[in-house]
């Protein structure tokens, strides 16, 4: 096994359905549903600029009443405001869920005796800039592992760990996989802080997998991607910085990444509810890789040893938008959201699974807003505190509050998703 060689520093409508194994596809929204603008339209304190402004802030939301009932079956009523995939929005973080759950089925589907999330993952560099990683401080044992990785995407939505997962399954296997899966609109096609030209992305390193004794596993030679790209024409706002300077002139996001709110919203829905979802919209993952995901997606930084996080970098409702927004206070105990976030270019978005564990209500929400009031990007002056972080956090409180006082039949049983998280 090579020696270490690189320290990485830490870093609207309803749908009713009773869900059985084999659901219908996805119904697409109408403008017939209401719940959601009636809801904010009682608070315009806290919703008035948002249901005033809702297309200049491209909000969109969906909201899933969870209902079960006394036979064990599970009924979902989505309700959706303003959901329009003509309308796109740069997915920031909110891309590595889908990467790190496809990292754990590529092991299942590798099926390599003694290969698991837990093998040392030794990344090598093949040039196009590319950089080696062969420990990792972060962790106990100092190697670096896709479990770790994972775990670091989850708590704080560390960019590197992504990166690394992103060059383990390369652009092909990613868009082809999830293409299969029925989400034809993503598009996961470059790393994430590090820029990089289209063809750099292209490029992926060497991987290699060994166990405890230093016996090679697996190897994933460097590669090439030669997935065609969706021909886009998405241009937004009017100017952006390059170079410390001004470009006048729409930024062109036709070669970023794109996920729709419809496809992250189910995504954490077959997490979460695997038993629930199409055939088609089942990922391939073990008991175990099911556990895993929920407890880190539910997880506090701080509760975590390995790695340690600073309160003042990552406080315990850190990267929980949507009840939270950019709260630094402590997080009530008995509420526990399974989610992953995301922020960049102005664009806030959020998709969780909420379970109160004092009144036995469960829910999912996801959303999205856009808050660049003046339509530059690349300046680093957007109206997250102002507008975007205030709205997620009345929203979440909104649909809690609202769950409190919905009638069902039915408490859930949230026993399986408590966790130990003694880490």
């Amino acid at each position: 096994m090579k020696a270490f060689c690189r320290i990485i520093s830490r870093g609207i409508f309803t749908i009713t359905m009773l869900m059985t194994a084999a659901a219908p596809a996805i119904t697409q929204p109408n403008t017939k549903d209401t719940l959601l603008a009636g809801l904010m339209g009682r608070h315009l304190d806290q919703f008035g600029q948002v249901l005033a402004a809702t297309n200049d802030l491209n909000v969109q939301i969906i909201y899933t009443q969870i209902n079960r009932t006394r036979k064990g079956k599970i009924k979902f009523t989505d309700h959706y405001f303003n959901v329009d995939n003509e309308k796109y929005f740069y997915p920031a973080s909110t891309v590595k869920f889908p990467v790190a759950v496809l990292a754990l089925q590529k092991l299942n589907e590798l099926n390599v005796p003694g290969l698991n999330m837990h093998s040392t993952m030794i990344t090598g560099e093949a040039g196009d800039r590319q950089t080696e990683v062969c420990n990792d401080p972060t962790a106990p044992d100092g190697r670096p592992t896709i479990a770790h990785y994972i775990k670091k995407i989850l708590l704080v939505s560390d960019n590197d760990a992504f990166n690394r997962l992103y060059e383990f399954l390369g652009q092909e296997y990613i868009s082809n996989t999830l293409h299969g899966m029925g989400y034809t609109d993503v598009q996961i096609i470059h790393r994430l802080e590090i820029s990089l030209s289209e063809e750099e992305n292209r490029h992926t390193n060497p991987v290699s997998f060994f166990d405890s004794s230093g016996k090679l596993l697996y190897h994933k030679p460097a590669g090439k991607s030669r997935l065609p790209y969706a021909e886009r024409n998405t241009r937004m706002g009017k100017g952006f910085m390059r170079g410390g300077q001004l470009v006048n002139g729409p930024f062109d996001f036709s070669k970023k990444n794109r996920l729709f709110l419809p496809s992250l919203h189910s995504m954490l829905k077959s997490i979460m509810f695997p038993e629930w979802v199409e055939k088609e919209k089942l990922f391939n993952l073990t008991a175990e890789d099911y556990v895993f995901l929920r407890r880190y997606m539910s997880m506090l930084p701080q509760e975590s040893k390995w790695p340690k996080y600073d309160t003042a970098e990552a406080w315990d409702t850190y990267v929980k938008f949507l009840y939270y927004g950019a709260e630094k206070g402590m997080h009530e105990p008995h509420i526990r959201i399974f989610n992953k976030v995301g922020d960049a270019y102005g664009f806030l978005i959020d998709a969780a699974y909420f379970t109160d564990l004092k009144n036995n209500t469960e829910f999912i929400l996801s959303a999205v807003i856009h808050c660049n009031s003046d339509g530059i990007y690349n300046d680093n002056r957007y109206d997250y505190d102002s507008v975007g972080f205030p709205f997620m956090k009345n929203l979440g409180r909104l649909i809690a509050d609202y769950e409190l006082k919905r009638s069902r039949k039915v408490k859930p049983p949230l026993r399986s998703f408590l966790f130990n998280y003694a880490d």
